[in-house]
């Protein structure tokens, strides 16, 4: 049986796939799925974040074996969390069969206007000054990451996970530093790759996928209208490319 460990990016916690890891399941059939949150998100946001994204690879290897889960992993990643799986393919190839990577953003690959959007720039700020409360934080997040219609059910629900979770100003922060000074390796990783990207992207420009991949010649995959969160917007479309790969992948 594979095991599918499954991460998501900046400020957000293994909550956010919502009904995504029970779409994967289905569609992979005897895969574990195995949700794991970075250090500073979720059930992990007293700890501090670490301002490189190796050591949240090594976060992650760490809270599997404290479970138990021994190697090899599938990674499916979005965001920060394949900047995360990239690290960790690097430096730990053995460890892992394959790796899916979803609306990821890489230097050196893709110029910084690319990697965040510039007219995302003022909202994304406006988050962090005082007096922004939860609500209408993740009632952004969501305009910005979701192509679908506005889902007020979505905002209450993220709403609530971050008043029981917050991440500090100081560890999405430390993310974002993170994030921005991570380099990927020239050389594709030695594990199989699957990018995925949405051509509606808002926050982060589809070439940067699209670059990544013709330049590691790994397999490919576009959304023709989805948002960043490429997982909520059209889950069972991510779930059917990701069986369709992973069967086709060599014993």
């Amino acid at each position: 049986m594979s095991t599918w460990v499954l991460l998501r990016g900046l400020t957000r916690e293994s909550r956010h796939w919502g009904d995504f890891p029970e779409i994967l399941r289905r569609h992979l059939g005897d895969a574990e799925i195995c949700l794991i949150d970075l250090p500073g998100n979720g059930r992990l946001n007293d700890r501090e974040s670490p301002s490189q994204v190796l050591a949240m690879a090594e976060d992650c290897r760490a809270q599997l074996n404290v479970r138990g889960l021994a190697p090899p992993y599938f990674l499916l990643a979005m965001s920060l969390g394949a900047m995360v799986a990239v690290a960790w393919a690097e430096r730990y190839p053995e460890e892992l069969v394959g790796c899916v990577l979803i609306n990821t953003s890489l230097r050196p690959f893709s110029p910084f206007h690319h990697r965040l959007r510039p007219y995302n720039y003022l909202p994304l700020l406006a988050m962090l000054l005082p007096g922004n409360d939860a609500a209408r934080r993740e009632k952004t997040i969501l305009r910005l990451t979701s192509n679908q219609p506005e889902r007020p059910e979505k905002q209450a629900e993220w709403a609530a996970y971050a008043r029981e979770n917050p991440v500090s100003p100081g560890n999405a922060l430390r993310q974002l530093l993170a994030a921005a000074r991570y380099r990927a390796p020239m050389g594709k990783p030695a594990p199989p790759l699957l990018i995925l990207a949405s051509a509606g992207d808002r926050l982060v420009h589809p070439d940067c996928s699209r670059h990544l991949a013709g330049h590691w010649q790994a397999a490919f995959v576009e959304h023709p209208t989805a948002g960043h969160d490429l997982p909520l917007d059209d889950g069972a479309w991510v779930a059917g490319q990701v069986a369709l790969w992973s069967r086709n992948l060599p014993p």
